[in-house]
């Protein structure tokens, strides 16, 4: 006869099963796309160039749509909320496929963003699965470690599958295939995930609408401040401008949710000794998950014959190094458990770029180092912030990783665009390379917010110890 615990662990691990073929889904979304989009460009009859604005629409959308679901899930409870964030995605992909011009195309990649929330809230569906365990704190980050190691090989899916089937098939028939995957996707939740509660409106307060419209202006300013810095340099003094509005914007939100008994983003959790390093590492750690990326791969494309640095390799030399990038992530996210062992990883793969950027061999080793802790780091924050949360709070906390990793990563990628501008905008992209100095921006922004995420988390982990948090 079985025990109690031995079924409990059995039920967690067939969740988690479920839940690592939604991540298989994110994964392919996050990367099946990139090789077709100047095929996207030409069927839409708009410069390649352009294609970048789906991205910014979808980040500032998903900025703000995270907060909002994940208080939703504590509302509601983590799988319906999963449910409807899947469905949304799920239209989102299909108008791709139907949309007949810029802006239909656009507003279906916005609404492809609502993806974004699916880790934060499988994270706190493990983490209300394994309350009460006195495990719980191993068993949730050993599972978030599998969810992220299911997204890293969706990813890696996502790209190869993409380059097999663009020759072979129409355009349309191409972009249908993630559609379906989603749509696959919302019945495996709907069959798949038990429903759990949540803590319900009258009890758990309502949807903080004050808060909403606070958050919106708030990231609709630094948006629009990060987009003047990529169309106008920083010499111009809109983007200024926009940023101070934005942050006087975002001192007088804090008050009014401080002061709010149910607030949308909950400052007083945000701000205690439990939470604050994991979110403030979160902002951080944006810049090399997410705004280092692109740099990386543009690097390896220049021609050094050309510019005096860089790899000069083809499309298909990229795909092998984020190959290795992407299974080092998925290693890091199984194996490594201790976060401030992954952020000194990472610190120290970007700070050998300086000396070890002159070969292949060179940049993957420093990639491979990158990547492992980054893997370890996608898993680890959000099961670091649910544990530091209270039970009516976890999805928030959760969540709200993302939204900060995703609001540093596109401060980043502001930055770096204006690092690897030789006319010092994205104005001229004919102008010529971008100087061997902007690369150095780029890996010395990443090495030293991984270097400070270090002190963030060691602080965190010594009040571990103490009894006071869990990391």
């Amino acid at each position: 006869m079985s025990t109690p615990g031995a079924a409990a662990r059995r039920s967690l691990v067939a969740v988690v099963g479920v839940l690592v073929l939604v991540e298989l889904v994110s994964g392919v979304l996050q990367a099946f796309y990139t090789p077709l989009l100047t095929d996207v460009a030409a069927r839409l009859r708009i410069p390649v160039g352009d294609v970048n604005w789906f991205e910014a629409a979808q980040l500032a959308f998903s900025a703000l749509a995270v907060p909002v679901l994940a208080r939703l899930a504590d509302l509601w409870g983590p799988r319906a909320v999963l449910l409807l964030s899947a469905s949304v995605t799920a239209a989102g992909s299909w108008l791709l496929v139907l949309a007949p011009g810029f802006w239909t195309f656009m507003i279906g990649w916005v609404l492809q963003g609502a993806y974004v929330v699916w880790l934060p809230l499988e994270v706190a569906l493990v983490h209300r699965r394994t309350a009460g365990s006195a495990q719980q704190g191993p068993l949730v980050r050993r599972s978030a470690g599998v969810l992220v190691a299911g997204l890293q090989l969706g990813a890696i899916l996502g790209a190869l599958s993409a380059g097999a089937v663009a020759t072979a098939l129409p355009l349309q028939a191409v972009l249908a295939l993630p559609a379906l995957a989603v749509t696959a996707c919302v019945v495996v939740v709907w069959v798949g995930v038990e429903r759990t509660p949540g803590t319900g409106w009258r009890t758990g307060g309502g949807l903080d609408g004050r808060g909403l419209a606070l958050l919106a202006v708030v990231l609709g300013l630094v948006m629009g401040a990060l987009v003047a810095v990529r169309l106008l340099g920083v010499a111009s003094p809109l983007p200024w401008g926009l940023l101070a509005a934005s942050i006087a914007a975002g001192r007088w939100m804090v008050r009014v949710e401080a002061r709010t008994a149910s607030p949308l983003v909950d400052v007083r959790l945000l701000a205690a000794r439990g939470q604050w390093p994991v979110q403030a590492t979160a902002f951080l750690f944006g810049a090399s998950v997410l705004g280092a990326q692109v740099p990386l791969a543009t690097f390896a494309r220049t021609d050094p014959a050309v510019a005096g640095y860089g790899l000069g390799a083809d499309a298909a030399g990229v795909s092998v190094l984020i190959g290795a990038y992407l299974l080092a992530m998925v290693t890091g996210a199984l194996v490594l458990r201790k976060l401030p062992a992954a952020a000194v990883l990472v610190t120290v793969g970007y700070a050998m770029l300086f000396a070890l950027h002159g070969s292949t061999a060179s940049l993957l080793a420093c990639l491979v180092l990158v990547g492992f802790g980054n893997g370890a780091l996608v898993a680890g924050l959000p099961a670091a912030a649910a544990a530091a949360a209270p039970p009516d709070r976890v999805a928030f906390a959760t969540g709200m990783t993302n939204t900060t990793k995703t609001v540093g990563g596109a401060v980043a990628s502001a930055v770096f665009a204006v690092a690897l501008a030789s006319t010092g905008s994205l104005g001229d992209p004919a102008a010529g390379a971008a100087p061997l100095v902007g690369y150095y921006v780029v890996w010395g922004v990443c090495a030293v917010t991984s270097l400070v995420s270090v002190g963030f988390l060691v602080s965190n982990a010594r009040s571990a110890r103490g009894g006071r948090v869990a990391v």
